[in-house]
């Protein structure tokens, strides 16, 4: 069909649909093939009844999931995350009915190798569609023409989005505003077509010229939007609501669903289901190579410590943790004085109460390294907001938006902020504005590759640094 952006080649949706069960399918049988040859030699009716069995009991719930529909704009993450739970529970089903039907079961080694092959099998498979549909509908194949109503920030964000994402197979034909209101300056950096008032947007969709509707209006315009709503039911465009959160401060914020009822977080924290499993392998793994690794440091280190001025070794001072909880953090002791109450006077130049020793060890980050104990407890993590005492906590708590969100995640040995230079003393209230402004950038962008980041910059920035005393 044409339209006024050229010549776009609609194909429906049900083909990629057809072709995911198609290769699901031919992966099950193809597996029981593969498996059977090498495991047994042989292909027996037992194989091919057990994989009768599997099959459709994953089309069953795959059916029931809604597994075999579009994927257009959900991320390749959550839709492996859907798909391995599918096959797990065919797994147990099929597990079960061979404990009905024990004549079914082949043997432990082949059962394993076939559930292994199997999932490599949908992973390939999924990967190798999601690959040929983003190509194809860079070519403008399998599109969808898109409009979307009102020019709020998070409408602007929405189109700013799917612009710079042409694989999602959305074209973005222009944007349609309030009669009389004023057009957002933001939207004139899109490059994109004003396309009129609300009715003009009803002409064009009962035209059948637009797939999809976006309402972008603010909350307070629940009356239009309920009216939008009325006249676009007249017409076959699918509409989608877009909240206004972008009005708040955000901090990790998704969407989920609580008992079938749809609520959006707006603070929380990026440490949950696969995310907080791969940080924690990451603390555990890394902080016991470079405990195994600098052992003769610490050890060196202790020694110069309880040699050098009376006192323990190690300083234990009370920190706030995630969630505001309180946890005991390590250092190497290098101060005089040891304060830990509510009234702890931060380091300053030329501190009369820094040892010798300690003033080398604080300057040089030295005095940190117990902290990896920390990490191993699982008080701390290697990389996350620096952990500040419970007296500077209630302090800036008070005079700073948004302090507390910092212990949405474990502080860190580093972080984004101390590679950066925000660390050591902060004589004004605007330099830890700064370090927190930092801190919350990192919760709300963290990903591993992040993490590796830092902890490769620490290793040249994150050490030594002028305003450390």
């Amino acid at each position: 069909m044409k339209t006024n952006q050229g010549v776009i080649i609609y194909t429906n949706a049900s083909i990629i649909s057809m072709l995911q069960r198609f290769s699901d399918i031919s992966i099950i049988l193809l597996s029981t093939f593969l498996v059977s040859t090498i495991v047994s030699d042989r292909i027996s009716l037992q194989n091919w009844l057990f994989a009768f069995i599997s099959l459709s009991i994953f089309q069953m719930i795959g059916g029931i999931t809604d597994f075999y529909r579009s994927w257009r704009g959900v991320s390749f993450r959550v839709e492996m995350q859907l798909l391995i739970r599918n096959w797990l529970l065919s797994v147990i089903f099929s597990a079960g009915i061979l404990s009905i039907f024990p004549s079914l079961f082949i043997g432990l080694k082949y059962h394993i190798i076939w559930l292994c092959v199997s999932l490599l099998g949908f992973l390939f498979a999924r990967i190798s569609i999601r690959a040929v549909v983003r190509y194809l509908r860079k070519l403008g194949y399998n599109s969808r023409r898109v409009v979307v109503v009102g020019d709020s920030v998070a409408g602007f964000h929405l189109i700013d989005s799917i612009m710079n994402a042409p694989w999602l197979g959305l074209n973005v034909v222009g944007y349609y505003t309030l009669e009389g209101k004023k057009i957002s300056k933001e939207y004139d950096k899109l490059n994109i077509n004003s396309l009129g008032d609300i009715n003009k947007l009803i002409e064009s969709a009962r035209s059948c010229n637009i797939d999809k509707v976006y309402i972008a209006l603010p909350m307070h315009e629940s009356e239009l939007i309920n009216n939008i709503l009325t006249e676009l039911s007249d017409t076959t465009c699918t509409v989608l609501l877009v909240p206004d959160i972008f009005t708040f401060n955000l901090l990790q914020s998704r969407s989920e669903m609580v008992n079938g009822i749809p609520v959006i977080s707006l603070y929380d924290t990026p440490m949950s289901g696969i995310n907080m499993i791969i940080k924690r392998i990451e603390d555990v793994t890394l902080s016991l190579l470079i405990i195994l690794l600098i052992s003769p440091l610490l050890l060196l280190i202790s020694c110069v410590v309880k040699t050098t001025s009376p006192g323990p070794v190690i300083f234990k001072q009370k920190r706030y943790g995630i969630d505001g909880k309180a946890i005991d953090v390590w250092k190497f002791r290098s101060m005089s004085v040891m304060e830990n109450g509510d009234n702890v006077i931060q380091a300053r130049k030329g501190d009369s109460r820094i040892t010798p020793v300690g003033a080398f060890l604080r300057r040089t980050s030295l005095d940190e390294l117990p902290q990896f104990f920390n990490v191993v407890k699982g008080d701390m993590s290697i990389v996350g907001p620096r952990p500040h005492a419970v007296a500077h906590n209630e302090q800036y708590r008070k005079l700073i938006k948004g302090y507390m969100l910092r212990h949405k995640m474990k502080p860190g040995i580093t972080g984004w902020a101390q590679i950066n230079g925000w660390r050591g003393e902060t004589e004004t209230l605007e330099k830890m504005e700064k370090r927190i402004e930092f801190d919350l950038f990192y919760i709300q962008n963290w990903s591993v590759w992040l993490d590796c980041k830092i902890i490769f910059l620490t290793i040249f920035k994150g050490f030594v640094n002028k305003s450390a005393y």
